[in-house]
C-alpha cells in the first residue's frame, strides 16, 4: 500500500540531484555488480521512484539490458521508510506497468544482502542459481601459452561488435553483455584483451584493478573454439601484464554450475573462498 501523500512514477532527468542524495544517504541501498552507477540510468525506461513532499524516498530501476531482461540495478529508501513498504509500493507499480507492455520477459537480480533476499522471496521471486567467488595467490598461478594459431593483442574499438557477439554465444541472452556495456567496462579496465585465430576473435577478457591486484571481470571464448587454450592464454597475459610481485590476489566469479569456467579456473590455479551470491528470478509471464 501507498502512505497517503506519496506517490509512485516513473523517473526523470530532473531527479538527478535526489537520487544521488538517496544513492548516498539511503538506510538500505541494493547495487548491481556492474559497470553503472544507479544514476547512470536515470531516465531510462524500467526507473521510478517514490516521492513523498517533494522528496524522494525511495527508488527502484529495472532497465532492460540486455533486452527483456530487467536486472536490479537498484533499490533503495530512506530511513523512515521502512524497506518492506518502500518495496512494495514501487514493485506493485513497477510490475503492473511492465507486465502491460510485455516487453520485460524477466525481471533478475543478484543477491548480496539478507534483508533485499526476503523483499524479492516475499514478491514470488525465485531462486536461479548462485554465483561464486574464486580467488588466485601469485604462489599457486599457472601459466600457459597462447598456442600458436592464437594471438593475444588489446581490444580495439572495431573489435567491440565481434566481443559483443562472443559475448552472446558464450553467456546466452540471460548473461549476455550488450556491446555498449562492454563498451563503458572497456574504460575502465587495467587490462582488455581479445584472442584471435585465422578466423577472427574468439575470445576476450575484462579484468578491473583493485587494491589487492585486480578483478577478472569478463572472460568468454566462443562455445566452438572453447578447450584450444584461448581462455588460459587470455587469463595468462592478464597475469603477466600484472606484473612480478605487483599482485597479491586475483579474483573472479562464474556460475556455481558453469562447470567449463570452473574447470578452466582450477586449472590457473584459482580456488574458491566459500563466498556466493544467490540470483533471484521473476518471470514476468507468471
Amino acid at each position: 500500500m501507498i502512505n497517503l501523500g506519496s506517490r509512485v512514477r516513473r523517473a526523470v532527468e530532473q531527479d538527478y540531484d535526489r537520487l544521488a542524495n538517496l544513492t548516498y544517504y539511503g538506510a538500505n541501498i541494493h547495487r548491481h555488480l556492474d559497470w553503472y552507477s544507479p544514476l547512470d540510468w536515470v531516465g531510462a525506461p524500467n526507473y521510478w521512484v517514490r516521492e513523498e513532499q517533494g522528496m524522494i524516498t525511495a527508488a527502484f530501476a529495472c532497465p532492460e539490458d540486455p533486452p527483456h531482461v530487467g536486472w536490479i540495478r537498484f533499490f533503495g529508501h530512506h530511513p523512515y521508510v521502512s524497506a518492506a513498504q518502500a518495496w512494495s509500493s514501487l514493485w506493485d507499480i513497477a510490475h503492473g506497468e511492465m507486465q502491460q507492455t510485455h516487453q520485460t520477459t524477466q525481471v533478475a537480480a543478484i543477491v548480496m544482502k539478507k534483508w533485499f533476499q526476503l523483499l524479492l522471496v516475499s514478491s514470488g521471486f525465485e531462486l536461479k542459481q548462485n554465483i561464486v567467488l574464486l580467488e588466485l595467490m601469485p604462489k599457486n598461478a599457472g601459466f600457459f601459452s597462447a598456442p600458436p594459431h592464437i594471438r593475444i593483442r588489446p581490444i580495439q574499438d572495431a573489435d567491440m561488435p565481434v566481443v559483443a557477439s562472443v559475448d552472446l554465444a558464450a553467456f546466452g541472452q540471460f548473461w549476455h553483455n550488450t556491446e555498449h556495456v562492454l563498451q563503458k567496462a572497456r574504460l575502465q579496465c587495467i587490462s582488455a584483451t581479445v584472442a584471435e585465430d585465422d578466423s577472427g576473435v574468439i575470445g576476450y577478457q575484462l579484468s578491473m584493478r583493485n587494491p589487492s591486484g585486480a578483478h577478472l571481470a569478463r572472460l568468454a571464448v566462443k562455445p566452438e573454439a572453447q578447450g584450444r587454450g584461448a581462455g588460459a592464454a587470455l587469463v595468462s597475459q592478464l597475469i603477466h601484464s600484472l606484473g612480478v610481485g605487483q599482485w597479491s590476489r586475483i579474483s573472479v566469479n562464474t556460475q556455481a554450475d558453469n562447470t567449463a569456467s570452473l574447470s578452466l579456473y582450477k586449472k590457473m590455479g584459482f580456488i574458491r573462498t566459500g563466498e556466493q551470491f544467490p540470483v533471484f528470478v521473476y518471470p514476468m509471464g507468471a
